[in-house]
């Protein structure tokens, strides 16, 4: 990919009004759509980040990108997941509040409460429909990235929003 081509996006910031629409409906899985997805993986990955959601860069669409391993699978390599149009169609009673932070809202962090287990029916990158069962940090990152296709954010639903300490950091990357 060329560099000029993604000088087109950049991650937009809180309290930018974009952040706060709700996206619109992926019908188009063109070639366009594709370059759009791939962009969006190098961005995230660039920040760095484990997710991003279109609304993120400026698009009003329903699409999210997530590359995550378990930390426990140290030789694991980072799955690589396309939510397009997700929805949770099921999720736990059980809930616990953690730590998050956002590409978005840069410099602090805050305390959410998420369910520890969704699943999400989605399509894939083609369009195919797609149903992932998520627990743990994959279920809290698909939840946070799902969040911003409402106009949502995390310090909209945290507890208490703060400034990170090293420590906070290390955490997240953990």
């Amino acid at each position: 990919m060329a560099e000029k081509e993604m000088d087109k996006y950049e991650i937009i910031t809180h309290p930018n009004p974009i952040l706060r629409r709700k996206a619109k409906k992926v019908t188009d899985f063109d070639k366009d759509f594709q370059n759009l997805i791939e962009d969006m993986f190098v961005i995230m990955r660039d920040a760095p980040g484990v997710g991003l959601a279109a609304p993120q860069i400026g698009i009003s669409q329903k699409i999210v990108v997530v590359e995550y391993a378990e930390p426990e699978k140290e030789d694991e390599k980072p799955k690589a997941y396309v939510l397009v149009n997700p929805e949770i169609i099921r999720h736990s009673e059980e809930t616990t509040e953690d730590l998050e932070g956002c590409l978005s809202v840069p410099g602090l962090v805050g305390m959410v409460e998420r369910w520890d287990a969704v699943t999400v029916k989605a399509q894939n990158r083609f369009g195919k429909n797609v149903k992932i069962k998520a627990d743990g940090w994959l279920a809290r990152i698909f939840q946070h990235e799902m969040d911003h296709l409402d106009g949502v954010l995390y310090i909209d639903k945290a507890t208490e929003v703060f400034e990170p300490t090293d420590e906070d950091l290390e955490n997240l990357r953990d």
